[in-house]
This record gives C-alpha cells, structure tokens and sequence, in this order.
C-alpha cells in the first residue's frame, strides 16, 4: 500500500446542494422493482444460464412479485434472442410483466433487439451509453458532444422501429452508464437530449435510470446527485427516475435507500446482491429493510427458502451465511448475553399474542415486534425459531436452555440453567465446535438422568396414612444392594428420611419441578431437584419416568450421585 494514498487517489467531489431535502425525508412507501437477474446477474456468471435455467428463475421471479424483469441483452447472443422468443412465444410472460431488454447505441443491436420483442405484450426498451470523463477519454476518445450524439442517434433508431412493436405496449428507457462518476450538470443534458427525441409525457413517461455503475463516493454523494437531477431535469413529471446501484464500497444498500429518499422513483438490482465485481444491489436487503419499518415492500418473500433453492440452482452461486434476512446464520446468536436476551424476547411476543384481549392495545402496550437482536420475525421469511439459537463454547446458559426447550420440551430451572451452562460449554469448547440440539439434550442426559453411580434405583414403594407418608427403597449403591426405610409428609421427605437411616449425611430438597416431556420420550415425566447438604454445598439432578413418583426419586438420586 501506499503510504501517501493522496499522492495515487482522489475523493471524489461533492454536489453542491446546500439546500438537500432528502435527509429529512422519510420513506412511506415501496418503489417500483426491476430484477436485473437474468441479464446483469447472468452476465456476472462465470457459467451463464442456459435457456431451462433462465425460464426457472424468471418463473420465480415472476412469483415473488416483480412486474419489471430485464430478461436479457438479445443482441448479445443467440441463447439470449431465443429466450426472448420463448417467453413471448410460449406465453411465459404474464400480462402484467414488463419485460426489459438491454442494448447499447447501435443500429444492428438495436435491430436485432426489435426483432426479438415481436409480439411483446409490455416491453421496456433499455439503451445506454457510457458518460463518464474516463469513460469519454480512454474507451472511446470522444467529446462531450459527440458522445451526446451517439446517444441521440441511438433514441432516433429505437424510435423509427417502435411502428414493428404493432400492440405490444413500449416502455422507453436511457441510463447514461457510469452516472455517478459523470459532471451531473452533463448527465442532465445528455439526458435531455434523449428525451427530445422520445417526447414523454406524464402519460406516457419514459424510465430515466442513473446508476451508480461503480461506486466511488460515499452513498450521500449519490444522493445528492439523484436530488440535484430531480430539481433539475426539464419535465421531471414525465419521468421514471430508477436506481441502479452496485457495491464496490459495500454501501449499494444505503445508496439506493438514501437515493429513494432523494427523490427516485424505481430500484434496480438482483435476488442477493449477484452481479459484476462486488455486486449489485440486493433487492431482498432493501425490500425487507422497508417491510421491518411497517411498509409493505409488494414483493413476497414468505418462502425465502425455497428462492435461495432456484436462485443457487439456476445461477451456480451460493447465499453467504451472513448474508441479511438470508444467510444460514443471520437469525443466530452464539453470544450467551444475545441468546438470553432473545429467549426473553420471543417469550414476551409469544405471551402477548397468546392471550386474548377485547381491547384495543394502547401505544405502551403495543404489539408490534420489538424482540432483541432479531429485527423481523424469521417465521415471516419462512424461517423456524428452533434456528434462532445455535450453540458453541461462546453460548451462555440462554441458548443451551432455548434448544433444549424448543427441540425436546426440556424445560430448565433457571437456577438448573445457571449449573448446566457452563458443563455444556466446557464440553463444546473440548469438541471445538458448533453442537446441534440432540447433542447437546445427550450431554444433559448423560450429565444428569444416565447418572446411576453410586445410586441406582431398584425399587420405590409408598404408604399413606393420617398424613404421614412411609416409603420403602430398594437401592443399589456401587452396584450392592442397599434397603431402608423412611416417614415423612410426602414421598421425597420420607425417601430423605431414609437415606439418613444408611449413613448418608443429611441434606435438604431446596428445590423441585417437574413437567411432561412433549418429545422424546412417550407418556414420560422429567422432574427437575436441588439438593442442599449441611455443608451448604447444592447440587441438581434429574429423572425422567413414565410415573413422576419415581421420576423424582431419580432426581434426587441423580443430586446425590453429582455430590460424589
């Protein structure tokens, strides 16, 4: 690296816009959508879609919601033209779909791409040319002005042909490429200059779309920009003004939020960010970005799953695991403090939502989502809770507690959570990974209800008069049988009683709950106990029966034998 980057590099300059308006703008509302999947997204490919694979996605696509779907560069091969052809043919295309096709500023591409769309019900003509000062200076050694030319001459042949579109309905739109890296006030007259040709109206609008082709400024200076061609564009009321963001910053979400708030109109990307370099925009982000403020993005991400399924499929590329709303590990917490935080969450949303109210909520009792750390529901996406929590030697007592709820019905102490937190951590951080749900109720058992040594149950009777309970034991201790006798108020006082009858040393129940097990085990009972010895020492054990007398009994042998 260099140790003087000024002396290589440059900021790029700022807008002057002393009087911006979008940071104080609020977003109410979902833009307008184009996926650009199937033709930036398949260009980016080191193995294109072939014909079936584009079909899947478009189909998917079509699905999710999108009403405007580049479908390709026609022009650019015969696989490319044949798909047009079939989606028009073979009435792949819904109605209500704009199919959008790509071409640059030249006649037989432009010819090429008329042909393909022959019998279109909606098409979105999309010409380009590239604006930039080291676009202008290094690819094509042109000036301002005869740059400028080539896009009109490009919006002249498009517009001479639209007669052979006969009822298809035609959409006309100009990106000037590398919009933000082009002087805007030279961007505006390019811009103009095509819609002199084009003529569109607030009836008929035209699709200005300005991308950030490369990002080289910070998101706000992009915003700036898309203001400053909103204040001054000549007929702004007849335009479309669409976003096309790509990532090389890792800022193309933030841009295309903050361009939405400086006035755009439409949002152009993919499914997950795919496309040239670092990207593009991803459209999932951004819509689910609005859906956790309240807004409905009109697009229908309930099945995430299953279009991370066709979108790895058909494109070959892979969701990363932290990857927003999408990734495997997104609705995760490792952290003890998070996972804590996130079981209280959902057990306060799940109450507030189980209990029935006549009443409307007031504001301090409102019912909107507001769990910590998760900021949507992943059941809305398709998502179960039961892969919220994960577990590795990170976890704290939360987690372990969470899996062992969710996945067997096991459900902790708080103070029994407290004790098995850190055995389940010490035996994670000796396997040196992740663990899933049954490893970890394995680890529970073997630590608590497989404990048999010295104790082990062989026998349990009880016998009930006037109040005074009488329990008869039969035990193994270190495998030798071992019988006594004991009174008490109920069972588990008697069973105390006894134990102090064969030399045990006292101790003392402290705590005790039990429940049905809802997996696992048929018709079982896990009772959960403390025991308290005169020392002060406390221990916790389990048992787990299909008679919940007997469950408690194993629990307290269970105490006694994590004492030894």
């Amino acid at each position: 690296m260099q140790q003087n980057p000024s002396q290589k590099y440059r900021a790029f300059p700022p807008v002057h816009l002393p009087e911006r308006q979008w940071p104080n703008r609020v977003l109410t509302a979902a833009p307008r959508w184009c996926s650009v999947d199937l033709r930036d997204g398949n260009q980016a490919l080191a193995v294109p879609m072939n014909v079936s694979q584009k079909l899947e996605l478009f189909q998917t696509l079509v699905k999710i919601g999108f009403k405007e779907i580049e479908v390709g560069f026609p022009s650019a091969s015969n696989t490319e033209f044949a798909f047009n052809r079939l989606l028009i043919e073979k009435g792949h295309a819904p109605d209500d779909v704009w199919l959008q096709v790509l071409v640059q500023a030249r006649e037989d591409l432009i010819e090429r791409t008329v042909e393909s769309l022959i019998g279109a019900k909606k098409v979105i003509i999309h010409m380009y040319n590239s604006t930039s000062p080291a676009q202008r200076r290094v690819v094509f050694g042109k000036s301002k002005d005869e740059i400028k030319a080539i896009a009109v001459n490009g919006a002249r042949m498009i517009k001479d042909r639209l007669h052979r579109l006969h009822g298809t309905e035609v959409m006309l739109q100009y990106s000037p490429e590398s919009f933000s890296m082009t002087e805007v006030e030279y961007a505006q007259e390019i811009s103009e200059a095509v819609m002199d040709v084009w003529q569109p109206t607030p009836q008929h609008k035209m699709i200005l779309n300005l991308p950030d082709t490369v990002e080289v400024a910070m998101p706000n200076v992009y915003a700036d920009q898309i203001e400053w061609m909103c204040r001054n564009i000549k007929n702004r009321d007849s335009l479309i003004v669409s976003l096309h963001t790509h990532n090389d910053r890792c800022t193309g979400v933030a841009a295309t939020e903050l361009g939405m708030l400086a006035g755009a109109d439409r949002v152009e990307g993919t499914l997950f960010g795919n496309g040239e370099r670092t990207g593009n925009l991803d459209l999932v982000t951004v819509a689910l970005n609005l859906y956790m403020h309240g807004i409905h993005p009109r697009l229908d991400f309930s099945n995430l799953s299953s279009i991370i399924d066709v979108y790895e499929r058909c494109t070959g590329m892979t969701v990363p695991p932290r990857q927003p709303y999408a990734g495997e590990l997104v609705f995760t917490a490792f952290s003890g403090s998070h996972q804590d935080a996130i079981k209280k969450g959902l057990a306060e949303w799940e109450k507030k939502h189980s209990t029935p109210t006549t009443q409307h909520p007031t504001p301090n009792e409102s019912a909107h989502w507001d769990v910590p750390y998760l900021t949507i529901d992943p059941a809305d996406i398709g998502r179960e809770y039961r892969e919220v929590i994960r577990v590795n030697s990170q976890s704290g007592k939360g987690g372990v507690a969470y899996l062992l709820e969710t996945e067997f019905g096991i459900e902790l102490p708080k103070d029994m959570q407290r004790e098995f937190g850190p055995i389940a951590n010490d035996a994670v951080d000796k396997l040196g990974r992740e663990v899933s749900g049954a490893e970890l109720k394995a680890m529970f058992w073997q630590e608590y209800v497989e404990r048999v040594s010295p104790w082990q149950l062989a026998g349990f009777e009880t016998d009930s008069k006037n109040g005074v309970v009488k329990c008869r034991a039969k035990l193994l201790r270190c495998g030798q049988p071992v019988e006594f006798s004991g009174e008490g108020n109920g069972p588990l006082a008697a069973l105390v009683h006894g134990f102090t009858q064969v030399g045990v040393p006292r101790f003392e129940i402290t705590n005790y709950s039990e429940h049905a097990l809802s997996s696992g085990e048929t018709a079982a009972a896990i009772s959960y106990i403390q025991i308290k010895t005169a020392e002060g020492q406390l221990r916790w054990g389990a048992g787990v029966d299909t008679n919940i007398e007997l469950a408690s009994v194993k629990a307290v042998l269970s105490a006694l034998n994590r004492l030894e």
